[in-house]
């Protein structure tokens, strides 16, 4: 096992941290990670030389403008993109082999099959609260550095994917997007309303679904 060096370890944390939270600036890092502004610059250039990050500028109330840190597109490659299963190869064979038809069955087996496991952890007793943070232990266990933010009422959240481990099978093939709406509303039940408002094939920085219950 290759042990990462200190500087690595401090990279690899700058990096989870924009891609979870979205850019921020120097002194926003240097909070979180505990050090100095000084010693988190020295990392952001070398990340930004490595063309892991950029930097843009945005305006301030009051004071220069803040010099706002985000991931590029080679940065990615650093987060989790398994499930070869699903790689755009495989994708296209089966295509070739089975037609359109027979992706979509497949893609309702495996829907079926997560909705299986997933109801060993969530069952319809639950709250909608307890059943979004336990489906986001699950998701960020299989790569979807998930979490969840609470909203405007007890019932009212937001459920983020800061991470898609199928993204570039997903682009090929819409129908994996599409099982993922249905797989959150099967788990979390029928009577859940389920909004999704960001998706990261559609080149936002996360996938974020608006979750509500109705008449609550």
């Amino acid at each position: 096992m290759i042990k990462k060096t200190a500087p690595e370890k401090t990279y690899a944390s700058i990096l989870r941290l924009l891609k979870k939270d979205g850019p921020q600036d120097a002194i926003q890092l240097a909070q979180q990670l505990n050090v100095t502004d000084m010693a988190v610059r020295q990392h952001l250039y070398a990340l930004e030389k490595s063309g892991d990050i950029c930097n843009s500028t945005t305006p301030r109330p009051k004071g220069r403008p803040a010099k706002l840190w985000q991931l590029t597109d080679k940065a990615y490659t650093h987060f989790p993109n398994t499930h070869a299963e699903f790689s755009t190869g495989l994708i296209s064979s089966i295509v070739d082999v089975f037609g359109h038809e027979g992706m979509e069955k497949l893609l309702d087996s495996r829907l079926n099959k997560q909705v299986a496991e997933y109801s060993q952890y969530i069952n319809p007793e639950m709250s909608l609260k307890d059943k979004l943070e336990s489906l986001s232990t699950i998701r960020t266990r299989e790569g979807y550095m998930a979490n969840i933010v609470m909203g405007n009422s007890e019932n009212d959240f937001l459920f983020v994917e800061n991470n898609c481990p199928v993204c570039e099978a997903a682009k090929a093939c819409s129908g994996i997007c599409a099982r993922e709406l249905d797989l959150l509303q099967e788990i979390l039940g029928q009577e859940v309303k389920i909004f999704r408002s960001e998706m990261i094939t559609q080149g936002a920085r996360r996938c974020a679904y608006q979750i509500s219950m109705p008449g609550k």
